[in-house]
């Protein structure tokens, strides 16, 4: 198979539409569509981004699908941790098929510990196409690679992902929420009376 440079964008039909069964409290985290980056520095004093990981490896099928890609072709992939007051509150995976960081995305094997979503939320040509919404259960590789600094083991995380599309080559974006998040409040804005 051999990934053509589409104009259309492939449907995620691996992943759901809905959050059903998700906890109210998270909703509004999994439901937005501006920077996970900047919602999260909003809402604690120090934010950083833990880098655990980035370069080729193999992906699961379900994100080659997405990507256009042979299920058994490299793909370069990052995985970094996000961390609010010194707490991991998102497990962030992100990959792209390798050509196109000699193109499009040659920005993102630079990032370090830099967030991804400065990136993609200011570049006037990045398209994100819709979100999508999975449980992520212990037999899942994100789940585990997710929980890898927890105490504890969660029956379930709830995952979201979504392409960015630039000059027509797709990046996969998946954010692994942490139960952290949970202690992260809507920072008070102070209004001068």
């Amino acid at each position: 198979m051999v990934r053509s440079n589409m104009h259309l964008t492939i449907p995620d039909r691996f992943w759901r539409r809905d959050t059903l069964g998700c906890p109210a409290a998270l909703h509004p985290w999994l439901h937005d569509h501006g920077s996970l980056t900047q919602r999260i520095q909003q809402r604690c004093s120090q934010f950083a981004v833990h880098p655990i990981r980035s370069g080729l490896a193999r992906i699961a099928y379900d994100e080659a699908a997405l990507l256009g890609i042979p299920p058994h072709q490299l793909a370069y992939s990052r995985e970094v941790f996000l961390y609010a007051d010194g707490q991991p509150v998102v497990f962030a995976h992100s990959t792209l098929a390798a050509a196109d960081l000699r193109g499009a995305w040659a920005a993102v094997s630079q990032l370090g510990n830099k967030p991804l979503g400065t990136l993609l939320f200011s570049h006037p040509l990045i398209r994100r196409m819709p979100l999508h919404f999975k449980a992520l259960r212990p037999h899942h590789p994100l789940y585990r690679r997710a929980i890898a600094h927890l105490p504890y083991r969660p029956s379930h995380l709830w995952a979201r992902r979504s392409l960015f599309y630039l000059h027509h080559a797709p990046l996969l974006v998946t954010e692994v929420f942490l139960p952290e998040i949970f202690d992260l409040r809507e920072v008070p804005i102070n209004v001068a009376v």
